[in-house]
């Protein structure tokens, strides 16, 4: 069986170029997809602006829906990354990714966590969503988070991970995990900024599934490319 899956930073579901929330572009670019895992979602909170965005987008695409909040902004504005799924989900839990000392970040520091799903394909399929920090610091302990959750089930691990593929910090994933990025038709395929890329950030890795094809279209809504796979069941 074949499905497909995309990973996208969705700018908290925005155009970026018009600077305001549209679902509907954001629906545009994902809408074919039977699993997707969404980066910088906003949910239920006390600003007008915070909207139960998973919520909204499973409405609009008939998929089933997971927030996972990674941090308050404000004190009762939840953020964090999305999951929305053509299958049934069966189970989720946020896990978070555990802050480093402040002396260690020269850079923004947020919060982050990662959403833990299994999906029912016909078989158990975890799905794994996260949103590394800026600071070397952060993606480490991002990284030690996303391994310690890594089994013999068949995953996929999807997500803007603010690293260049060249960084040693993502060893210990490929020790593990096949990147997607290998089935690329051109390698230097990149995913940030979206209108004129300068680096690919954003990623997807997969473990007891075949790779059918992996692309970053050249599309335009949020300030990143998204990321798509077809993947394929084995036996």
């Amino acid at each position: 069986m074949d499905f497909k899956v995309i990973s996208y930073n969705t700018l908290h579901c925005s155009d970026w170029k018009g600077k305001v929330i549209d679902y509907d572009k954001i629906a545009s670019v994902v809408g074919t997809a039977d699993v997707i895992g969404m980066n910088e979602i906003r949910g239920k909170g006390t600003n007008p602006a915070y909207e139960p965005q998973v919520e909204i987008m499973s409405q609009k695409l008939g998929m089933n829906g997971y927030f996972g909040q990674a941090i308050l902004f404000s004190g009762d504005n939840p953020y964090g990354n999305g999951l929305l799924s053509r299958y049934p989900i069966l189970r989720t839990r946020t896990v978070p990714i555990p802050d480093p000392p402040r002396y260690l970040c020269d850079k923004y520091k947020e919060t982050r966590a990662v959403i833990d799903a299994t999906l029912d394909v016909g078989f158990p399929l975890r799905v794994l969503v996260t949103h590394f920090g800026l600071n070397p610091a952060e993606a480490a302990n991002a990284v030690d988070t996303v391994v310690s959750l890594i089994d013999d089930t068949p995953t996929v691990l999807m997500g803007d991970f603010n690293l260049t593929p060249d960084d040693p910090l993502l060893r210990p994933i490929r020790d593990r995990m096949t990147d997607t990025a290998d089935f690329f038709d051109d390698k230097g395929k990149l995913s940030w900024p979206a209108d004129e890329p300068t680096m690919k950030i954003d990623y997807m890795f997969v473990r007891g599934l075949d790779v059918v094809s992996a692309d970053i279209p050249a599309t335009v809504v949020s300030d990143h490319r998204p990321y798509e796979a077809v993947l394929r069941t084995r036996g």
